[in-house]
């Protein structure tokens, strides 16, 4: 267009309507969340400064000045981190003391859980019927993968430790928490008094308790009131207390959610001629669930960190791993650091991962704005 055509009204309108360049994109973000007004604008500042005084240190120690080769400690000389351990013990930390020649099932595992995972969270997947039955199947399949059986060779659960342990714990814990604390919030809520007693005392009792105590709980009292000829393997003991402990607090965390719920939703259901559980599975719960989604996956993210504490009874996690790599005499006194931040990373990734869902999942959900 030359500088003398005339802008005819439509153009002028279009123009009109958009909005500055500059409060819009990356532009506009940074004036809106970081130099809003003065206050902002100081405290971002000083977050920069503080960035600077602390990231080139930490990259300088980390990456510039760190030793990635050697076999043993003594062959870090730099005044960096000591990174040679990852490429001799990262096996460790990943699969803990599994067989080597069967880290393939422990990898075969992890690649399944991938698509188990993404069909229970996300909708309008390609043959998401036949996801959703996989998706059931695959604690079946994953424990015959990993303990062995159908051909497979039998691997004892004191073979499993590194992130492996952590990751079997955690979802187990994920998984079964989620739909026990629903009937113990239904069951706290139930005008029959046995099940509501019943529940009251169980989640009070066991949301009073520290989770090392009902691990010392599983590992040493369990096995005293079973049958002599009844022995549970300690993992799964442990695997049912950490299953019991979030239980009680995801009750909680549900109960508040159905409480948030209108009276008029279960006069609505009732009027409807909905019975109890049709009310509850199609009017009630969703609607919970929703408003809980917060504090059910703040749940999740504790009870995945929770199980750092196997440690104390003698399993080795990777925290556990990175604990028995510092006393390693070849190890001893390089690596203190190093071990702790690469487990730390682990665990951020995936509680990060959980909190990011969470967030997209609210807004998928939110309602308000349609």
């Amino acid at each position: 267009m030359s500088v003398n055509t005339p802008i005819s009204f439509k153009e002028r309108k279009k123009s009109s309507q958009l909005p500055p360049p500059n409060t819009v994109g990356f532009t506009g973000w940074i004036r809106k969340n970081l130099f809003s007004n003065l206050t902002n604008t100081l405290l971002t500042i000083i977050s920069l400064y503080i960035l600077y005084l602390i990231l080139p240190p930490l990259f300088n120690w980390a990456i510039f000045d760190a030793d990635f080769t050697g076999t043993i400690g003594k062959e870090c000389n730099s005044e960096g981190a000591c990174w040679a351990w990852v490429d001799q013990r990262i096996n460790q930390f990943l699969y803990g003391f599994y067989p080597a020649d069967s880290y393939w099932r422990v990898n075969l595992s992890l690649f399944l859980l991938a698509p188990a995972l993404a069909y229970l969270l996300f909708e309008n997947l390609p043959f998401n019927r036949y996801g959703r039955w996989f998706s059931l199947l695959y604690p079946l399949l994953a424990a015959v993968l990993l303990l062995g059986g159908f051909g497979l060779e039998e691997v004892t659960t004191d073979k499993f430790g590194g992130f492996m342990l952590n990751l079997v714990a955690g979802l187990a814990g994920i998984v079964l928490s989620l739909p026990i604390g629903i009937l113990l919030a239904l069951g706290r809520r139930s005008k029959l008094p046995l099940i509501k007693l019943f529940c009251i005392i169980f989640i009070e009792l066991i949301r009073g308790v520290p989770l090392i105590t009902l691990l010392f709980v599983a590992v040493i009292i369990v096995q005293l009131f079973l049958p002599p000829q009844v022995s549970l393997d300690q993992l799964f003991r442990v695997m049912i207390m950490i299953t019991v402990f979030a239980s009680a607090y995801m009750a909680e965390v549900i109960r508040g959610g159905l409480q948030a719920i209108p009276n008029g939703q279960y006069e609505a259901a009732q009027a409807m001629g909905l019975k109890y559980w049709q009310s509850m599975r199609l009017i009630i719960l969703p609607q919970a669930l929703k408003i809980s989604i917060p504090g059910i996956v703040n749940t999740f993210i504790g009870l995945f960190k929770d199980t750092t504490l196997v440690i104390i009874i003698g399993l080795f996690d990777i925290l556990g791993q990175a604990r028995l790599l510092q006393t390693n005499p070849n190890w001893m006194g390089k690596v203190d650091h190093e071990t702790f931040l690469f487990a730390s990373l682990f665990f951020f990734v995936i509680c990060f991962s959980m909190s990011r869902y969470s967030i997209n999942l609210e807004k998928r959900l939110d309602t308000t704005n349609k």
